[in-house]
């Protein structure tokens, strides 16, 4: 214990003359230093390994200076914008390769589309035969799938569209829209509902023109009326079936005079041809400068007659029935469609042209409902 002064001093030995100091073995230094292995540096220095290794140069990476001192510039370095250019050329060919692959996809799907196209054998000629009535009505808007041509005004299922015109046909309820290939067709009953109408007249009957349609009667018997026009006490005109001599016959009629009188009724009469479940395209013409009215089955003249100015009747054109004294009569059964209303009398080379489908554009239809092509 002290009082607090300071502690007594112990003087220390000197160091021995031989020794290497306080902590220090006796002798010399080691060459290196202490601590240090004998003998010159390894190359790259103590602790460093001899290759340069762990992020070092490697030996000769750097080159030394002329008097063997530090080095003062690097070596050759890479050919940098060679490998930008073969990197270049890389990203190049893969640009080119997705390329290829596109336009090969496009030009498959190009390919099926067209085949497609192509493979579309099965679409009916204006003449072809209407089918029978089918089990089945189609939505009228399928067409918009199938084909951009529309039986019906979009969003109105029961108005035939008017291709031509402006004039579309209201279905009655026992008149009903059936597929014809990829067109359409409708199909009446046969019943006092089986009919359609337009708004207004559509025939002017006091100048010439000829009504077309390609017609399958499927009624055994009694008058089968496909086309008319008026809803008065008797009708203008009207096309189909009739009865003459027992047998069911073509007809085309017109009214001559007001109220239906039989005395001022004309008629031409096609006798012969099969009536009953016939597919026939049907022709009548009615030519105001000559005063004389035509039938034509397929092309071919069936007769011809001479009658008067026609009289107008009161009302619109109705399809699958006819005005007898104030009264509806020949409700059609069977199918329709190819409906077309021209506003000139048919010749016979242009009845037979229209039938082979090489009639052109001129006439030009003023109105045309259920077109198959």
């Amino acid at each position: 214990m002290t009082d607090g002064a300071n502690p007594p001093i112990t003087p220390q030995p000197e160091p021995s003359p031989v020794s290497g100091g306080y902590g220090f073995p006796p002798g010399p230094p080691a060459q290196g230093g202490y601590g240090f292995p004998p003998g010159p540096p390894a190359q790259g220095g103590y602790g460093f390994p001899p290759d340069g290794g762990y992020g070092y140069p490697q030996p000769g990476e750097w080159a030394s200076a002329p008097s063997g001192g530090p080095a003062t510039s690097p070596a050759p370095q890479p050919d940098w914008e060679a490998m930008a250019d073969r990197s270049a050329d890389e990203r190049r060919r893969k640009r080119l390769w997705m390329l290829g692959g596109a336009v090969t996809v496009l030009a498959l799907l190009a390919g099926g589309g067209t085949f497609f196209l192509l493979g579309d054998g099965d679409r009916p000629k204006p003449d072809d035969a209407a089918a029978p009535p089918a089990s089945a009505s189609p939505s009228p808007s399928a067409s918009k799938s199938s084909a951009p041509y529309s039986a019906t005004v979009e969003g109105d299922a029961t108005l035939l569209r008017d291709s031509y015109g402006k004039t579309g046909i209201r279905l009655g309820p026992d008149f009903r829209i059936d597929p014809l290939g990829k067109r359409f067709q409708i199909i009446g009953k046969g019943t006092a509902k089986s009919y359609a109408q337009s708004a207004e007249p559509v025939v002017d009957v006091s100048k010439s023109f000829t009504v077309v349609a390609r017609v399958y009667s499927s009624g055994a018997k009694g008058s089968r009326i496909a086309i008319s026009q008026g809803d008065g006490e008797s009708f203008s005109f009207e096309l189909g079936v009739n009865e003459v001599k027992g047998k069911q016959a073509w007809i085309f009629r017109v009214q001559t005079g007001d109220k239906g009188a039989a005395a001022t009724t004309r008629t031409v009469t096609a006798e012969g041809p099969t009536v009953f479940k016939t597919a026939t395209t049907l022709m009548a013409s009615y030519d105001a400068e000559k005063k004389t009215i035509a039938l034509y089955l397929d092309g071919k003249k069936a007769g011809e007659t001479a009658a008067g100015p026609i009289w107008q009747a009161p009302g619109p054109l109705q399809l699958g029935r006819s005005k007898h004294h104030d009264i509806w009569t020949g409700p059609w059964q069977g199918a329709l469609h190819n409906i077309r209303i021209y506003e000139t009398a048919f010749t016979p080379e242009q009845a037979a042209a229209y039938k082979e489908g090489k009639l052109g554009s001129s006439p030009k239809p003023a109105h045309a409902w259920l077109l198959t092509s």
